[in-house]
């Protein structure tokens, strides 16, 4: 039976014991055997062992082709090292451990510990070898060399290049401990891994050893327990064999999923775990490592209580935002949300401590909602313009209005309403939409006053840097009034569109309303779009720009353009287009990215796709031509049935779609008068980055985006932020490869979605989302997860995450557009009905179960997509 205590030895260069090893030696024991030394050491039952070090493993790589790591075939690496020698030196030490630990040869289970493995950011399970009932000191040191082999298994190479672990710097280390005399073995996850709730234990039992559980050889038994209140919400046998009693009783899964707690208590973060109850009916812990699945509970600035539950809605996601953003990006958000709360008359440090306001998770933005969750007005009016921004989740928030810990507050409409009147009286809402009815050529002279305003904003580039990142504080924080002073023409369009539907109802087919709504004019994306196609046009037309596009890539051109040498049509083209769109970018809302004046290697890799359109197809400007043509029509075929009903009906819908055109395309100004000044702002903060970094504060310009304001004054008066920085790069580019974020999170982690969502389709080979722009198109898919460096053939379907402005340029020549967020009216619908391509929207996990490559075929008009057969 093990015993609690390590098994007494020495330790040297190949072998610790397991009760010695702590987490400050990962790099010497791989990530399970110091998770293992930190369980023994706080306390918990863990039976002994030790771990033969990852010198061991470079012992045995010595001089073959795996000593750098960067072989690239793994079964030629497997081979090499299950054709060396095993070092003697190693091998000695390994028998001296083993009889210490088992003087009679007993049974020992030898395990992988890789030095990338069961850490908070890549947990490795099941991507290396484990060897369990190894008996006899021969059969020990074959399984601990079959180990160091499987760190080059094709599936763990695999995993390392998803995470984008560098394969020369990993090495394996490996555990060999005691075997548990097991009456029932499993694995206990102290937080739901599919819902994601915290403190809900999910357990999975079998009798025997626990591999069989953890390999799916077994349909195991389940407990599902909350671990506050230690109830047991589910209870379900296995299938084998039948009718056999579970292999935990209550008690006992109860008493399982407190250990669980206290084990995830001392690591931090939630668990997976695997243990064993031997046959005297002492629980054994022997393994626990990160559940790096779940995704971060978003934090707010200002803590709250947690019995109070709280809904938190990803705005990053609602603005089309999928990648996370820089600290410096969501320190600018802080200031621009208290630019708000102070135009609706509250208290702008509201937005740090108050009920509502940000939080932050996973590198995310996310809005605290539980007070418009709560509100009787919020019921009403956020879900619905969810219903056409951002479909899935208004049908996620509405499932949360029977839950009893989110009932609606008294006098809610009277603090709803005055926040509103507050906030048309600040920007003279009822002169403003008064105007637009009017005159929408005065309303839109009006906005465009608005952008030479902004425009003209700067921070000055003398004086201290407290003083200028106070003047880059001020300039974010006046920017937000400017988008609800640009914002009433558009909402006066839509609301004049709706206004022509009721009017033409019983008139008009499906999709004919939003036809009107092609090709809109004085929207600033699309002439930012087309604007760059008549670059390509340009340069097309010019042997040495066409020639330059076909020969280099993005980077090379983007370079070639900053050093003043690229052809002269196509370096005045881009200069050009960039004197007016430079401050754009992908991304463009995180104050953080390099705008396109920085780097224009994205627009360049656009412009080489665009000459690759067949010269005789049709182009975006025909296209968008076409498109006002049809909008046209449809305006006239809407007012003629309408006239069947009466003349001032016709009269009514003329003027309503007519005012419906000439306004909806203002929508896009409100974000581009806030980047525009983000612009400014990161101008001014490359400067301070600069001074910061020639002095030795930082150690490039662009690392003062991993600060926050009040950092960087730090920074200016001395203090080394170099290793905070670092710390945050690696948190930003491990967040960079995460593939789902979820729209809408509880505070005790759950995601609603994941919660009886099953699969989105309705059978085999058929996703569904939300109808965004009509028509049917079959070719192609590309999967593409951020556009920088993206390659989009003509006629493709772009399938994406979400898209923000930086992704329009794509859309010229897209055949089609299938997106896991948004609604009818989100960004990339709009753009995509106006450039006349099919598009489905809102559609969950469209990224993962479609392959670039597959063909697929979307209707628009349905929201139907279907993959061919063997398109996944």
């Amino acid at each position: 039976m093990p015993s609690r205590a390590g098994f007494p030895g020495a330790q040297d260069a190949f072998v610790r014991d397991l009760a010695q090893v702590s987490v400050d030696d990962l790099a010497a024991v791989g990530g399970k055997a110091a998770n293992v030394g930190a369980l023994m050491r706080v306390g918990f039952d863990v039976p002994p062992g030790f771990c033969v070090t990852t010198e061991a493993y470079r012992q045995v790589v010595r001089g073959t082709p795996v000593e750098d790591g960067t072989i690239a075939d793994p079964r030629a690496a497997r081979e090499a090292i299950l054709a060396a020698a095993f070092p003697e030196p190693v091998a000695a030490a390994v028998r001296e451990a083993y009889a210490r630990l088992e003087p009679g040869g007993g049974p020992v289970a030898v395990r992988s510990s890789a030095t990338a493995e069961d850490l908070p950011g890549a947990s490795f399970a099941g991507q290396q070898d484990t060897y369990l009932d190894v008996t006899g000191i021969e059969d020990v040191l074959d399984a601990v060399h079959r180990c160091w082999a499987s760190l080059w298994t094709d599936r763990a190479v695999a995993y390392r290049a998803a995470q984008g672990i560098d394969g020369s710097g990993v090495a394996l280390a490996v555990v060999v401990q005691r075997m548990v005399d097991a009456r029932a073995a499993g694995v206990l996850f102290t937080a739901d891994p599919v819902t994601g709730r915290r403190r809900q234990a999910v357990i999975d039992a079998a009798p025997g050893l626990g591999e069989a559980v953890v390999s799916g050889a077994v349909d195991p038994d389940r407990f599902v327990v909350d671990t506050v209140t230690e109830r047991i919400l589910d209870r379900r046998p296995g299938g084998s064999p039948i009718g056999r009693e579970p292999c935990l009783t209550d008690a006992e899964a109860r008493a399982l999923a407190s250990l669980g707690d206290r084990v995830e208590d001392s690591f931090g973060s939630p668990q997976d775990i695997e243990w064993a109850v031997d046959t005297a009916g002492r629980t054994w812990l022997v393994q626990s490592r990160p559940i790096t699945t779940l995704y971060p509970v978003p934090v707010r600035d200002a803590a709250v209580s947690p019995d109070d539950a709280r809904v938190y809605f990803c705005i990053s996601l609602a603005q089309g935002l999928h990648r996370p953003i820089t600290p410096m990006g969501i320190a600018a958000f802080r200031l621009i949300g208290s630019g708000f709360l102070d135009l609706i008359g509250r208290r702008p440090e509201r937005i740090l401590d108050g009920p509502g306001g940000f939080a932050v998770g996973g590198g995310r933005i996310f809005l605290d909602a539980t007070p418009i969750v709560r509100s009787a007005v919020g019921r009403e009016i956020f879900p619905r313009a969810l219903d056409v921004m951002e479909a899935r989740s208004a049908v996620v928030l509405r499932e949360l209005f029977t839950d009893r810990r989110f009932s609606v507050l008294p006098r809610s409409r009277r603090r709803f309403a005055r926040g509103a009147l507050h906030l048309a009286a600040r920007v003279r809402l009822p002169l403003l939409v008064g105007q637009a009815v009017i005159s929408p050529a005065a309303a839109r002279r009006r906005v465009r006053r608005l952008a030479v305003e902004v425009r003209s904003r700067d921070v000055p580039a003398g004086g201290d840097i407290p003083t200028r990142v106070d003047a880059v504080a001020e300039l974010l924080f006046r920017a937000m009034p400017l988008a609800p002073r640009s914002l009433p023409g558009a909402v006066v369009g839509f609301a004049l569109l709706g206004l022509a539907g009721r009017l033409s109802r019983g008139s008009r087919g499906s999709g004919e309303l939003q036809t009107v709504l092609r090709s809109v004019p004085y929207n600033v994306t699309t002439e930012m779009d087309l604007e760059l196609w008549r670059v390509a046009v340009r340069a097309r037309a010019d042997a040495e720009s066409r020639s330059a596009l076909a020969t280099r890539t993005p980077r090379e051109l983007a370079a070639g353009y900053r050093a003043g040498t690229l052809p002269v049509v196509l370096q005045q083209s881009m200069a050009d287009f960039l004197d007016r769109y430079g401050h754009r970018a992908v991304a463009e809302i995180d104050l953080g990215m390099p705008r396109w004046s920085e780097d224009p290697a994205h627009l360049f890799g656009v412009l080489t796709g665009y000459l690759r359109l067949d010269p005789d197809a049709a182009t975006p400007e025909q296209h968008f031509a076409d498109g006002a043509r049809d909008a046209r029509a449809m305006m006239l075929t809407l007012v003629r049935r309408a006239r069947r009903r009466g003349r001032l009906r016709a009269a009514g819908v003329r003027f309503c779609l007519r005012r419906a055109r000439a306004l909806v395309g203002l929508r896009e100004m409100p974000k581009f008068l806030i980047v525009t000044a983000m612009s400014r702002a990161r101008t001014a903060m490359l400067r301070i980055g600069s001074e910061l970094a020639d002095s030795g504060r930082i150690a490039a310009p662009g690392d003062v985006f991993f600060l926050d304001f009040d950092e960087v004054k730090r920074a200016a008066a001395g203090e080394d932020l170099r290793a905070a920085v670092s710390e945050r790069r690696q948190r930003y580019d491990a967040e960079l490869r995460r593939r789902h974020v979820p729209r809408v999170l509880l505070s005790d982690g759950t995601e609603l979605e994941a919660i009886g969502s099953g699969s989105v389709a309705d059978r085999a080979g058929v996703l569904r989302g939300t109808p965004a722009s009509a028509g049917t198109v079959t070719a192609a898919a590309r999967v593409i997860l951020d556009p920088v460096d993206a390659h989009l053939e003509p006629g493709e379907i772009l399938v994406a995450p979400s898209t923000d402005p930086g992704w329009t340029p794509l859309f010229l020549t897209a055949g089609g557009l299938v997106m896991e967020m948004g609604g009818a009216n989100s960004h990339g619908a709009v753009v995509a009905r106006e450039y006349g391509i099919p598009a489905v929207v809102g559609v969950p996990g469209a990224t993962e179960a479609i392959a670039t490559g597959a063909e697929v075929t979307i209707d628009g008009a349905s929201g139907v997509v279907t993959l061919a057969a063997g398109g996944r």
